[in-house]
């Protein structure tokens, strides 16, 4: 049967910070965007968020080759009924509806993520009922990005590289140029020239400052840089967190935001604390910068870190390169991984790559991804 091309797709995209649905819609054909839709978010619920921490607790404490938690099923649910009911307001808004739309595109609530160690493959979960939503929704669902990248050996992150690049052409920008995206995890993406990209996770975002101020009782995460803006950063610490192994491997390699422990930390005050985890950040993406072989004449910031100023000053601060917010390019810089999601969804509809060997690390470009019809 022929695939229909270019298509309308949805994008969903939750992130680590359990803070919202993300949603985009974009007309494209897997290679070149050619036209951007509504964009827009809704908060997740209380009872959805509580489910997913539990289910990311248990999932942290799974050993390889047994069953899964029976949370995840419950979880999956929810997730899906969420991500249902958020769409469903969201083309109300803007004038669509679920037979408007040619596919749909879940990335799901990651819980785990771990990456290949020599003898011993990754790991990745993300949790959401797709048959569910696509029932729900009476569209195709494509999700489960990662699973056969992970599969063939690879990372398994970060999967937004190639719409990174299909963004900056879109733009008419021009190479070298990198995309930093400071989600829960950190992760580059650069781009040299042609079709060439290259991607990984550089370190911690805001994973690591969440948790902090999730551990410490004052709310769920640094709103503007509140704590490190009047904190001092621990300069003994930072370099003991740059210790890790992490930070000596080669890319393309990747992270799950629990990796790191919040133990260094415990000495300081709520504020030296999130200085210290700003600077860790930054200090990660400069090295990260160091191990490329090409400078890009800027670095253009995705994600929920731009909105923190001691995160986007510590960059502007440390990289060698002008440091600018994806809307300084006209981008929407709170919806480029659900914009993502919507390009790979169809991508994967094509049969075309997803991942690459210098952005995941497997053997050749593959594509990925599973599709569930109503």
């Amino acid at each position: 049967m022929a695939v229909k091309v270019p298509m309308l797709a949805l994008g969903f995209m939750t992130g680590t910070s359990l803070d919202a649905v993300d949603m985009a819609v974009l007309d494209t054909d897997g290679e070149k965007i050619l036209s951007f839709g509504p964009a827009g978010e809704r908060k997740l619920s209380d009872a959805t968020r509580n489910v997913v921490l539990e289910a990311t607790q248990q999932a942290l404490k799974w050993p390889r080759g047994e069953p899964e938690p029976p949370i995840f099923h419950h979880a999956a649910e929810m997730i899906a009924e969420e991500h249902h009911a958020a769409a469903e307001a969201f083309l109300q808004e803007n004038g669509l509806s679920f037979p408007d739309l040619d596919l749909v595109g879940m990335h799901g609530q990651t819980v785990l993520h771990e990456r290949p160690k020599p003898g011993v493959p990754g790991r990745t979960v993300q949790l959401g009922d797709a048959a569910l939503l696509a029932k729900l929704c009476g569209r195709p669902v494509v999700y489960d990005f990662r699973s056969a990248d992970v599969a063939a050996g690879g990372e398994g992150a970060p999967i937004a590289p190639a719409y990174h690049l299909a963004r900056a052409k879109a733009s008419g920008l021009k190479p070298p140029l990198a995309v930093l995206n400071v989600g829960g995890v950190a992760n580059l993406t650069l781009w040299t020239g042609g079709d060439d990209i290259a991607a990984f996770d550089t370190g911690p975002g805001n994973g690591m400052l969440d948790l902090l101020v999730q551990a410490r009782g004052a709310g769920r995460y640094d709103a503007g840089g509140k704590y490190a803006s009047v904190g001092r950063a621990d300069e003994g610490v930072v370099r003991a967190l740059l210790a890790h192994p992490y930070f000596t491997a080669r890319p393309p390699k990747s992270l799950d935001r629990h990796d790191f422990s919040l133990e260094p930390l415990e000495a300081l005050q709520l504020e030296d604390a999130a200085a210290t985890l700003v600077a860790f950040a930054a200090e990660a993406v400069k090295r990260g910068f160091e191990s490329l072989r090409t400078d890009p004449r800027e670095v253009i910031v995705t994600g929920g870190g731009r909105h923190n100023p001691e995160i986007m000053k510590a960059l502007a601060e440390r990289l060698p390169v002008p440091v600018r917010p994806a809307e300084d390019h006209g981008w929407r810089g709170d919806a480029i991984e659900a914009e993502a999601i919507a390009f790979l969804a169809v991508r994967v509809h094509r049969g075309l790559p997803i991942s690459f060997p210098k952005t995941t690390g497997v053997p050749t470009p593959m594509t990925g991804g599973k599709v569930v019809r109503p």
